[in-house]
């Protein structure tokens, strides 16, 4: 790109803001109609809450912004790197994204869609698809080079399938094929695929991996959703809960994802989980405890009840085990033996915890629903602890700001 065409990007910034997702949503309605067979690549759930549309209005803005040095968006491109990765995106589908996203920018802004404005818009999406796609292909041969690695989808099957709460059921994925699986690294995910009947779609979605790392299998655990009106998230999940049985075959990516424990890690470890954010919490905590941690691993946890509290038994067992790990349990609706056992009522509250570890090099590890990534990152942030130690994991596209 000149600089007469990153000046020209910079001077839609105002125009993204105010347009970001009508162009957005436009744009996924022109390439769903140009190229639906891409619906089976794409989370219709998040197209239908208007999330996929918010998050891409939001990162075209960020790249947008700093058009002149878009290498302070790495981070960005990392996370969404691994996520593409893991639903098995490869370079010749920007060429598509890219056809309909300029042809959406013209159809949108009309007359103030100048053959320059385009021109500049084609110049940097070209150069965004290059980045992107270049760090995606050094993913692809790091999956490629390791060990019991691979790229693409793979057949597993259920190995076992156990209830683990009222809400939440594990799910042992085994290779099809009797090969051993690239050990995950503690809190990454992999994206399963399944074809839902209803949609007449293949969707794919990410669970994290909740077992330690291993050879032989991943764990995934899944939260099981109520209501009548599911959106397509809720669909699939309550399709594998319903549906899929020992024996029974999906497909998988390999492990992606960079919510991770550092091999190198040697400093205290929060991890603080609402409701299903547990489950990398809990690849994390055993990883550590079987590794034998020496420094002080404190796990914060919310959810609304007993009933609903995965691994409750297992977590207690580990506590037991392991004078270095202690655990704050908080729930809704407490029973008075739950009190008695010490878990807190109400919202999981981090100011509650007299013992929360501070030590310098500390580091936290927050998975849960949105609100609550926010408020734990807030309230850490208000307790002195730098945001460059606070790590943190939102399942679905990109939306949290947290500066």
């Amino acid at each position: 790109m000149n600089l007469e065409q990153k000046q020209l990007i910079s001077a839609t910034v105002p125009i993204l803001r105010e347009n970001g997702v009508l162009l957005t949503k436009h744009f996924y309605n022109r390439m769903f109609t140009h190229n639906p067979e891409l619906k089976n690549m794409f989370n219709m759930g998040n197209q239908e809450s208007g999330k996929q549309q918010t998050a891409l209005a939001m990162a075209v803005l960020a790249y947008a912004e700093n058009i002149a040095n878009p290498g302070v968006l790495m981070p960005v491109v990392d996370r969404i790197g691994h996520k593409h990765v893991s639903l098995d995106i490869r370079p010749e589908h920007y060429q598509i994204v890219g056809r309909h996203l300029i042809a959406s920018i013209q159809e949108v802004l009309g007359a103030a869609a100048t053959a320059d404005i385009l021109d500049a818009w084609t110049a940097a999406y070209q150069q965004l698809a290059a980045l992107m796609s270049g760090h995606e292909t050094k993913l692809y041969q790091h999956k490629a080079a390791q060990q019991d690695g691979w790229t693409g989808w793979r057949p597993f099957f259920v190995g076992k399938k156990i209830e683990e709460s009222a809400e939440i059921t594990s799910f042992y994925l085994h290779p099809a094929d009797g090969g051993k699986v690239m050990p995950h690294i503690p809190g990454q995910y992999i994206s399963i695929r399944v074809f839902l009947p209803e949609l007449s779609l293949y969707q794919s979605r990410q669970y994290s991996v909740s077992s330690t790392p291993t050879h032989e299998y991943y764990r995934i655990s899944v939260k099981k959703e109520k209501g009548a009106q599911l959106d397509t998230d809720g669909k699939i999940s309550n399709y594998l809960h319903d549906f899929i049985q020992e024996g029974n075959k999906v497909d998988l990516t390999a492990p992606a994802g960079n919510f991770t424990l550092p091999a190198d890690l040697d400093a205290p470890v929060v991890l603080i989980s609402g409701g299903v954010g547990l489950t990398p919490m809990m690849s994390m905590l055993q990883n550590l405890v079987d590794k034998d941690y020496s420094h002080p691993i404190t796990w914060l946890h919310g959810c609304r009840n007993r009933n609903v509290h995965a691994f409750k038994t297992e977590l207690d067992e580990i506590i037991k085990a392991n004078e270095n790990v202690n655990q704050h349990v908080f729930y809704d609706l407490p029973t008075e033996s739950d009190k008695q056992e010490g878990v807190m009522e109400g919202f999981l509250d981090i100011n509650k915890i007299a013992a929360l570890p501070q030590f310098p090099g500390t580091r936290y590890y927050v998975c849960g629903p949105s609100a609550f990534i926010q408020k734990q990152f807030n309230d850490l942030i208000a307790k002195g602890i730098e945001k460059e130690s606070i790590l943190f994991e939102e399942f679905g596209p990109a939306l949290l700001q947290l500066n």
